[in-house]
Formats: structure tokens, C-alpha cells, sequence
């Protein structure tokens, strides 16, 4: 790694963005971007904001001033501006700001700019070099709509459409979701790998371009391994105990879960049931997975791991079935990641302050890159932060125009 006095500025430094999303998706998205360096300045709604701005759990202190965790999760490192792109006023500054920047991120919905006046090919009129990333649900770029492109989309409706729903959860039970928000999150990163490569596109030809980003596509893209093996069998993969045995067996412990996964040889199924004193099945050929079967594993093969395992913590379970050499994991809580020495060792805790007087530690983005400086991190703006200081600048208004727009309430 490269010392302070020869480390690199962070890779996006000197471009502009403007983010005109909300709730997670787009914010995530430009998340990335403003941890690698580009100044983000949120386009949000006037008196409301974010949307995720009214969405808890909040965080609050002793006047009883609040502020969503959500939004200070996804939102450092950016400036906020407040604008009513109805107003014509606010269109002109809009478009100004347009004008000078680089990189436009809009997640309204299908049609939401173009009802407005503010699609791509007018603002690619304005600026050439402009990079406008769009998330939809479905996808809208009009040479590749399809039969869901109108339809509203967000997390939960976008996991159970690209399938993650029916390939989790109980086998005897209904579609389960993924914890969290990854319908929302992947879709994010995807988008920022996009612009990253459209920047490359206009770094040799000089222009902009549409990067379309379908919720949908990014999801589908990330059952691959299950599509592959549909194109193979022609069968659904599905819930199944199958799992037990090809994937991932979670098993109990006295205060959680693991998971053994990958493979598992005889030779270690072996040694497991002599090390847990269960030498009788050692050399039963159902217990050492010559004929694996998800059901028998589920109700024979992980009860009797069970009897051991229930007497003792989950890290010590853990590790003695590593030292065997089977691939574990442990079923953490998010309080458990949350105090994970590891992923402070990896300097994955980022802590700012959360705008009423105290401090809040969020996720930082996983990317390192080991010649360039670190950011100086910055607090998540409160609605219209910076509104004086860019619109009476980049957005051509002048100080009379912006005092009127505000007493208006269209800024």
C-alpha cells in the first residue's frame, strides 16, 4: 500500500452526479459512486425529500429531533438540493445543473422525466457527454420494452418475480424473501457497474449515453447457477432437502446455527462422527453421503449432528468441524456483524455524524483499492443542505430567484 505522501486521488474524483433517486436502489447506487470520490448531489422533492427520510427505525435525541437510519445508511458523502421539477424556474435550474455535470441517476418509475419534459434524448441535447443511468422495475428504454415495462416494481415483487422467492425458504412451506433488500441493493451496484462502463464508452468517443437498468434483469442475472442447471435438466429447481446434501446443511448449536457447506467427503463425514463419539455410524454408508438423500440427511443425519452440537457454542462448533476440514460458517445475527472483530480489522464500519448531535455508524462500500487515499467522510445532508451554495451557481439562479422559489415552497 502506498504511503500518504504518494496516494492517488480516489478513482471518480472531479465528476459530477446528480441523484435524483430515492428510497434504495438509486441512493445505494450512488453510494458507491460518492465513496469513490465523484460529488453526488441529491435532487430531492421540496418539505419531503428522500422518501426513505419517513421511514424508521429513527434515531433521536433528547430534544426529540429525529432522523431515519435508513437514510443515513446509504446517503454520506452527498450534498442535497431541493427542486420542483414542475416549476418552470426549478426545470431551468435543473437543466443547468444538467448541463454541468456528468452522471444523471433517476429511479421514479417508468415515463416519470419524460412526463416531465426531462428524458434522455432532450437532456442529451443539452449536454452530449451526459451519462443518464434509469432503474426500472422492468426496464424502459423503448426498443426494449417488454410486457411488464409498466409495472411499478420494488424489493419484495422484484425477489418473487425473478425467482429467489420460490428457491427459498421450506420445501412444505410458501415462497420465502431474502432478509433484506437485495432486490434493491443489486440492482444498485449493477447500475454503478454500468456508468462505470459508459465512462469508459465516453472516454474513447467523448459521449454520453441511456444506461437502461431493469430491477428484473440485474435479479434474474444472479440465479445463474439454478438457470444453468434448468437449461441442463429442464426441471425447476424449487425448494428442496436436495440442498442438504449438494449445498448447505444448517444445523443447530446451544446459541444459533451453522452451516457445513460445500463438499463432504466420506473421509471427513468419518472423522466427524468419530470426533462427536458416534462411531457407529462412521462406516454406515447413508451417514457418510454414499447415497445422499435430503430427506434421510434432514431427519436422520442432521438430528444425530445435533446431539452434539446443541451442547456447545456455535463459534466452538465451528471451529472443530473446520479443523476436520469441512467449509463452516456460523448463521450470524446482525448484532453479531455488527461487533465482528473481523469486519472491524477490514475497516468495514464507517461512523459519521447523524445531523442531531450524535454519531451513526454505517456500512462502508466493499471496494479497495490499495494506492488510492481514503475519504474523509462526510455526514448524510439534511433536506436542502446545499441549496444556496449550488443552485445560485451550477443551477444559474440568481439570489433573488432562489429567496423567491423558496417562499413558493418549490424549492
Amino acid at each position: 500500500m502506498a504511503d500518504n505522501d504518494t496516494q492517488r486521488q480516489l478513482p471518480l474524483h472531479g465528476l459530477r452526479v446528480l441523484d435524483a433517486t430515492h428510497i434504495v436502489a438509486g441512493p445505494f447506487c450512488s453510494l458507491i459512486l460518492a465513496d469513490m470520490g465523484a460529488e453526488v448531489i441529491k435532487i430531492e422533492r421540496p418539505l419531503s425529500g428522500d422518501l426513505v427520510r419517513g421511514r424508521g427505525p429513527f434515531i433521536k435525541n433528547e430534544k426529540g429531533d429525529e432522523v431515519s437510519s435508513r437514510y443515513l445508511g446509504i446517503n454520506r458523502n452527498k450534498k442535497s438540493v431541493t427542486l420542483d421539477l414542475r416549476n418552470t424556474k426549478c426545470k431551468e435550474a435543473f437543466e443547468n445543473l444538467v448541463r454541468n455535470s456528468d452522471i444523471l441517476i433517476d429511479n421514479w418509475g417508468p415515463g416519470a422525466f419524460e412526463r416531465l419534459g426531462l428524458g434522455y434524448k432532450h437532456l442529451n441535447k443539452i449536454n452530449p457527454r451526459l451519462i443518464y443511468a434509469s432503474i426500472t422495475g422492468y426496464g424502459d428504454e423503448e426498443t426494449r420494452r417488454g410486457p411488464y415495462s409498466s409495472w411499478p416494481a420494488n424489493n419484495l415483487s422484484i425477489q418473487g418475480m425473478s425467482g429467489w422467492m420460490e428457491m427459498t425458504g421450506d420445501p412444505d412451506g410458501a415462497p420465502q424473501s431474502v432478509g433484506d433488500n437485495v432486490g434493491d441493493s443489486v440492482p444498485g451496484v449493477w447500475t454503478a457497474l454500468g456508468i462505470m462502463m459508459a465512462l469508459e464508452s465516453r472516454n474513447k468517443t467523448g459521449l454520453g449515453q441511456l444506461v437502461d437498468m431493469s430491477m428484473y434483469d440485474c435479479m434474474v442475472s444472479h440465479i445463474v447457477s439454478n438457470m444453468n442447471s434448468y437449461q441442463a435438466t429442464k426441471t425447476n429447481p424449487g425448494r428442496s432437502r436436495a440442498r442438504l446434501v449438494s449445498a448447505g446443511m444448517p444445523f443447530k448449536a446451544k446459541d444459533g446455527y451453522v452451516v457445513m457447506a460445500g463438499a463432504r467427503s466420506e473421509e471427513r463425514l468419518r472423522a466427524m462422527w468419530e470426533m462427536i463419539g458416534r462411531e457407529d455410524l462412521a462406516n454406515d454408508p447413508e451417514y457418510i453421503g454414499r447415497n445422499p438423500d435430503g430427506d434421510f440427511y434432514f431427519h436422520h443425519v442432521i438430528p444425530a449432528i445435533e446431539e452434539w452440537s446443541e451442547l456447545l457454542p456455535k463459534w466452538e462448533v465451528a471451529a472443530k468441524l473446520t479443523e476436520i476440514g469441512f467449509s463452516m460458517g456460523v448463521a450470524q445475527t446482525v448484532s453479531d456483524l455488527a461487533d465482528c472483530e473481523h469486519l472491524r480489522a477490514r475497516h468495514m464500519f464507517v461512523e459519521t455524524d447523524d445531523s442531531i448531535g450524535g454519531k451513526f455508524t454505517s456500512l462502508r462500500t466493499p471496494i479497495w483499492l490499495t494506492e488510492c487515499e481514503d475519504i474523509d467522510n462526510r455526514t448524510p445532508p439534511i433536506l436542502g443542505q446545499n441549496n444556496r451554495e449550488i443552485l445560485t451557481s451550477l443551477g444559474g439562479l440568481t439570489t433573488s430567484e432562489l429567496d423567491f422559489l423558496v417562499s413558493e415552497g418549490a424549492v
